[in-house]
């Protein structure tokens, strides 16, 4: 499977001593969750991965109950250290000043458990980070896929890349023209209540 540069740079950073989150940036269809899962089987640390996105309004208690899941977790299995996933933390209310109450009470405890978030929405997750977690972050930004990416991972040549783009999630459905723009079609309605395709 294709792994993406900035997967070894987070690699790298989870396999050092806690010290900061690591925030992971991007638009929707970028392989945000896809690199989290590669990067999830590839390391020896217990964990566990949940997505906001079925978080309903007003539920921040979700993500308190979450981490306690992975504060249980990681002492039944004895563990010395433990990888936390959140991805779509934008989505949770108040996500910032929780993540910073469980993120210092685990400091305060000598409690291993490494962090990582995941958000789409780049506006709300950097409103959440300047506002709430200033010093105790580092972020990775992934951007849509660049053309030899597109052409190691799926063969593509140039005069696709230029009509169909960086978007890995539907590369599998461009030799059915009418099904890819309806695949992309609904992925920008349901992300930005706008439905007029752009190409």
């Amino acid at each position: 499977m294709f792994e993406r540069s900035e997967l070894q740079i987070l690699k790298k950073r989870i396999n050092e001593p806690r010290r900061f989150i690591q925030v992971v940036l991007g638009p929707r269809q970028v392989g945000k969750t896809t690199m989290v899962n590669q990067l999830f089987h590839q390391l020896p640390i217990p964990g566990l991965y949940e997505s906001a996105d079925a978080v309903y309004d007003g539920d921040s208690i979700w993500l308190q109950q979450i981490w306690e899941t992975a504060r249980l977790k990681m002492a039944a299995q004895n563990a010395n250290e433990f990888l936390l996933i959140i991805d779509e933390i934008q989505k949770v209310p108040n996500w910032s000043e929780t993540v910073k109450k469980l993120w210092d009470e685990d400091s305060r405890n000598n409690l291993n458990i490494k962090l990582i978030l995941l958000g789409s929405s780049r506006l709300l997750v950097q409103k959440g980070l300047t506002e709430s977690l200033a010093g105790r972050f580092e972020t990775i930004h992934l951007t849509h896929w660049s053309y030899s990416e597109m052409k190691e991972a799926f063969g593509w040549n140039a005069r696709q890349y230029v009509w169909f783009g960086g978007y890995p999630g539907s590369a599998v459905l461009i030799d059915d023209e009418p099904r890819w723009k309806n695949y992309l079609n609904w992925d920008v309605c349901t992300q930005d209540k706008s439905c007029h395709l752009q190409k």
